[in-house]
């Protein structure tokens, strides 16, 4: 297995109050599959999504991706984890105002080890001809579409996506899933989506159904729809 997460504890302290946001997860996520996690605002699933990216460090319990120890890692190590081997997508698209699309993507590219061709990558999430507008130029969609780029240019082993279709409209998220199919198949990237909404479960091949801290449920879905024929 590429990703597996094993009793995973994370408990915040504010004060008096704890809150424990993890209470023991168990996830395995094969290398090239697309897995979903879908649970309500506040189940936990941006902390895990976090821990996993290297963002934040858990508790206690083990992560592993591509036969890294994450939970092991010391800080300098995390940030060259993070570097190396994970792109990030968010549901809002912070790109730099002031630099054209390519150039939003050259800063990324330019610290990778071994990135893809800019042209290549814009090419796959059909904005190459987006290449030299600013992101005031374009719509919310064609800007996910660039962060999305951003991401894929470093050629990471795993991307973590967290709401990407959460500030678009119907239409515009289903183009977005699509890409994400895309990359999936054309690069073979490992994708981690978190999700609040159910229909999107039906693109992955694992989903996980995050519940108050703990995997309520999970499914393997032996075939996988096309992004164009979900509907919610």
């Amino acid at each position: 297995m590429f990703i597996i997460v094993s009793d995973l504890k994370k408990t915040y302290t504010t004060g008096m109050v704890k809150n424990e946001v993890l209470k023991g997860i168990e996830i395995k996520l094969g290398k090239g599959e697309i897995g979903v996690i879908l649970g309500p605002s506040g189940s936990g699933k941006t902390t895990l999504l976090n821990i996993i990216g290297g963002v934040d460090r858990g508790d206690s319990g083990k992560v592993i991706v591509d036969e890294i120890e994450v939970d092991k890692l010391n800080d300098e190590e995390l940030t060259e984890y993070r570097r190396e081997h994970i792109g990030f997508v968010f549901q809002f698209y912070n790109l730099i105002p002031n630099l054209t699309t390519g150039e939003n993507i050259e800063v990324v590219s330019n610290i990778s080890k071994s990135p893809l061709g800019m042209d290549e990558v814009l090419e796959a999430v059909e904005i190459l001809d987006k290449k030299h507008r600013f992101p005031r130029e374009l719509s919310g969609g064609e800007q996910q579409r660039v962060s999305i780029a951003r991401s894929v240019v470093r050629n990471p082993k795993l991307l973590l996506c967290d709401e990407p279709t959460g500030a678009l409209d119907y239409q515009t998220s289903r183009s977005i899933l699509k890409l994400l199919q895309q990359i999936n198949n054309k690069f073979g990237t490992t994708i981690l989506m978190i999700t609040h909404n159910a229909a999107i479960a039906a693109m992955g091949n694992r989903v996980f159904k995050l519940r108050s801290g703990i995997i309520a449920d999970e499914t393997v879905n032996e075939v996988t729809v096309p992004a164009e024929r979900i509907e919610w």
